[in-house]
């Protein structure tokens, strides 16, 4: 590419973005956010505060940290909760902590999974 083009381009490129950032300018959105951010950083000044203590005051939580088992020893797996089937056409029940479970199994083989999963009564802990 010549230099004149690349000049030319460059040019092009440079009005559009005058063009976008005028029409930004007039945006009533962004001179509320604008106005909300001077606001919040004299108040942040004010009160002697950070980003950083603003987003700890209002969100104590992080989203990355998740919540730790209590009493768990290292490396062992939680307990699967208990699901409880009943099969409506013989009555007969099953309960299960796992998918591996012969009836259930044969139930699935012969109703297929999505209705045998709609027999489900209720889960336990």
């Amino acid at each position: 590419m010549s230099l004149i083009n690349e000049y030319m381009q460059m040019e092009q490129q440079l009005k559009e973005l005058q063009s976008n950032m005028e029409k930004l300018q007039n945006d009533k959105r962004l001179q509320s956010e604008l106005e909300f951010k001077d606001r919040l950083e004299s108040l942040m000044k004010e009160f002697d505060k950070s980003a950083a203590d603003v987003i700890a005051l209002l969100d104590p939580k992080p989203v990355g940290s998740a919540p730790k088992a209590a009493s768990a020893p290292a490396g062992a797996r939680r307990k699967r909760k208990l699901k409880i089937y009943k099969n409506p056409n013989t009555g007969e029940v099953v309960e299960t902590r796992g998918g591996n479970h012969k009836t259930l199994k044969a139930w699935k083989d012969e109703y297929n999974s999505d209705t045998v999963e709609s027999w489900l009564v209720r889960v336990e802990e």
